[in-house]
């Protein structure tokens, strides 16, 4: 989640540089469950409602958040450790507040969409991920979302146009009717309370609109001409993506192409190659082939065990440290990520860690297999 891919890699730990100027562990405490109360249930089309959870007094300091953070949550079903992760759409400095959209079979989203209740009582991860600009910067943002992928963009555009006076927002945002349009009372309020800085495109791709360019999917073509005719690309600040992976790819050629430095684009996915999030199966099997012999450091307190090598990082390692951080394990959040100080790992898939960290050696661990007889492997970081 949250910024520019960088290509699946080996990491080889003792050549690795320096630390980023400023890495996620410094910006981000350690993430933790708590148990919240849900404060409400609004429904805001035929498949999506917002859950607002009520924060106690002690626990504001760990769920105070930033524009287009997300919170993961947690349930057992069926013996197993489920999570799922969600945009806050709150403003900064608002009550934090998901939105879910219901999908086909979705073992969270139908529960969450059609069962949980004000009042009921869920286990909520304190607020994660890098999706997120400073408010306090007068700065000119184009945001590009499809369906669900609005979520985190309601917080970024509420919170940089409240932010600073001078800040302005241009948001794409594609659906396939009207009637699924997530946000769309938030939205117009958005457009009413700053009529001259925010500016709002609805495509839809299965109702015809007054314009041919705003009917259809938001795919390369339709995306470069609503850049061309909406946007000066040349006062725009930071580029901000969120929706399918095949929405997010084009845009990024989209942009790539009217020469914008991929350090201005960020993205993030609820989906990575439109795969589910994978369940979390814990086992304390022996390993029948190869094993790589870890150290794993967490919380300051170092453990020993052989990972084989036919299995991530993250779950060869969960049986003896049960505690490792995760949310979606789909290389997609980065709440996993850690740093491999000795030996080697092969990360075959990132959509998290910005080139940056990958050259410091941090990983996915979830998308990470060890790669050599012996390595450490830090999540404190």
């Amino acid at each position: 989640m949250g910024t520019s891919p960088a290509a699946p890699s080996a990491v080889a730990a003792s050549a690795a540089p320096a630390d980023p100027a400023v890495s996620r562990r410094a910006r981000h405490p350690r993430p933790a469950f708590h148990a919240l109360r849900v404060a409400s249930v609004e429904r805001l089309c035929e498949d999506a409602v917002a859950i607002a959870f009520e924060i106690p007094e002690n626990l504001a300091e760990q769920f105070a958040f930033r524009p287009g953070q997300s919170l993961t949550l947690r349930r057992e079903v069926g013996g197993r450790d489920e999570r799922r992760s969600y945009s806050i759409c709150s403003p900064a400095g608002g009550t934090p507040r998901i939105g879910v959209r219901e999908v086909a079979d979705g073992l969270f989203s139908s529960w969450l969409t059609r069962e949980v209740r004000p009042g009921d009582v869920l286990d909520v991860m304190t607020p994660i991920g890098a999706f997120s600009p400073d408010p306090a910067v007068a700065a000119h943002h184009v945001l590009i979302a499809a369906g669900s992928g609005i979520t985190p963009m309601m917080s970024i555009a509420a919170s940089v146009l409240g932010g600073h006076p001078d800040s302005r927002v241009t948001l794409f945002y594609g659906n396939r009717r009207s009637g699924t349009v997530m946000f769309a009372d938030g939205l117009a309020d958005l457009k009413d309370l700053y009529p001259a800085r925010f500016q709002i495109v609805h495509v839809l791709s299965r109702e015809p609109r007054e314009a041919d360019m705003l009917s259809g999917r938001l795919d390369a073509d339709r995306l470069a001409g609503l850049v061309d005719a909406f946007v000066n690309v040349s006062g725009v600040s930071d580029w901000w993506l969120c929706g399918p992976q095949g929405m997010v790819a084009d845009a990024q050629r989209v942009l790539a192409r009217r020469g914008i430095p991929a350090t201005h684009v960020h993205r993030e996915l609820f989906f990575a190659d439109d795969e589910p999030i994978r369940e979390t199966r814990h086992t304390d099997a022996a390993a029948a082939g190869p094993v790589s012999e870890a150290t794993l450091i967490l919380d300051g307190r170092l453990t020993r065990a052989a990972l084989p090598r036919d299995r991530t990082i993250l779950d060869g390692a969960q049986w003896v440290r049960p505690d490792l951080p995760f949310a979606c394990k789909g290389g997609v959040c980065g709440t996993c990520r850690a740093r491999v100080r000795d030996g080697e790992a092969d990360m075959r898939r990132n959509f998290a860690l910005e080139p940056a960290e990958v050259e410091a050696g941090y990983v996915l661990t979830c998308q990470t297999y060890p790669a050599s007889a012996s390595l450490t492997v830090d999540y404190d970081s």
